[in-house]
């Protein structure tokens, strides 16, 4: 990694900006070369491969992306770190710099214009306070990536890859899995950073799946159905499915499927794995069909 990149070079280059660290935007740059080798390995990047990074911040991520990869797009946020951000990238030609909200941004429009239908992954240290609803947006869009790796919150990282039965399983550990194999890369402490987070983070890599493992009948039912599992945990899968108005059932419904499958009308939510979900979605649609 450039010495330009190192704790102490960061602050004193944020310093000669008139820049401070934004903690409203989750701004805690990673500095420690070991993980940032160890996110680059994961990412399994060649000449052909182009990357689009999150919240790039100063800049160390991105100098060893354009290393490995064919074009890199860095989209950030924060107007007033692009001069840092641009001057750090500067020797490399293959880096564009995009002053954009990425929640806001049209990726597929972006993929066409910036990376002209090459293999994109996605490498990023993400914003801890916009984590789910990037990866969402990443998954749900579709917009032809070939993985990602990114850096999130222990936490977070811990829900993603969850067993059905845990508390940290939850609804967003089953959107996550619909679409992708998650696998944990390291875990990565607060001095790694610069500055320093409160809490752990941990390396996530993502594997795109081709299908979902899973066939359902309608998309918008089992998310639907999944939400309504987890909305009150402690409730039992019956009572909040139940009583779930956007899905458009009755507890008789629910009590018949249960019973199909041989399972108790006492189970909760956190009990039912990704084949269980999209089996019911499926028997409940059915069942309204001849009403």
């Amino acid at each position: 990694m450039d010495r330009h990149h190192s704790s102490g070079q960061v602050r004193k280059a944020m310093q000669q900006h008139g820049l401070r660290f934004q903690k409203s935007l989750g701004q805690n740059f990673l500095t420690d070369t070991s993980i940032l080798e160890k996110i680059i390995s994961a990412a399994e990047l060649d000449s052909d491969c182009c990357v689009l990074e999150i919240g790039p911040g100063a800049g160390a991520l991105t100098c060893e992306l354009a290393k490995k990869a064919s074009k890199v797009a860095a989209v950030e946020i924060d107007t007033k770190l692009i001069p840092l951000l641009s001057e750090n990238t500067a020797e490399f030609d293959n880096v564009t710099i995009i002053n954009a909200d990425i929640l806001k941004l049209d990726l597929k429009r972006l993929f066409l214009e910036e990376f002209d239908g090459k293999p994109v992954k996605v490498v990023a240290n993400l914003p801890y306070y916009i984590t789910t609803p990037i990866i969402m947006k990443l998954l749900e869009e579709k917009p032809g990536l070939s993985g990602i790796v990114i850096m999130i919150q222990k936490e977070v990282a811990e829900r993603l890859s969850a067993k059905p039965g845990t508390k940290q399983y939850g609804a967003i550990t089953l959107a996550v899995n619909y679409y992708a194999h998650p696998s944990l890369v390291c875990l990565v402490p607060p001095d790694a950073f610069v500055p320093a987070p409160k809490v752990w983070s941990a390396v996530l890599k993502l594997d795109i799946l081709e299908k979902p493992p899973v066939s359902v009948v309608n998309e918008k039912h089992f998310f639907h159905l999944i939400r309504a599992a987890f909305g009150q945990r402690r409730k039992t899968f019956l009572n909040s499915a139940g009583n779930y108005p956007a899905l458009g059932t009755c507890k008789e419904d629910i009590k018949k499927v249960l019973n199909k499958f041989g399972i108790s009308e006492n189970i909760r939510g956190e009990s039912l794995d990704l084949v269980q979900f999209a089996q019911f979605s499926n028997e409940l649609l059915q069942l309204s069909l001849y009403k």
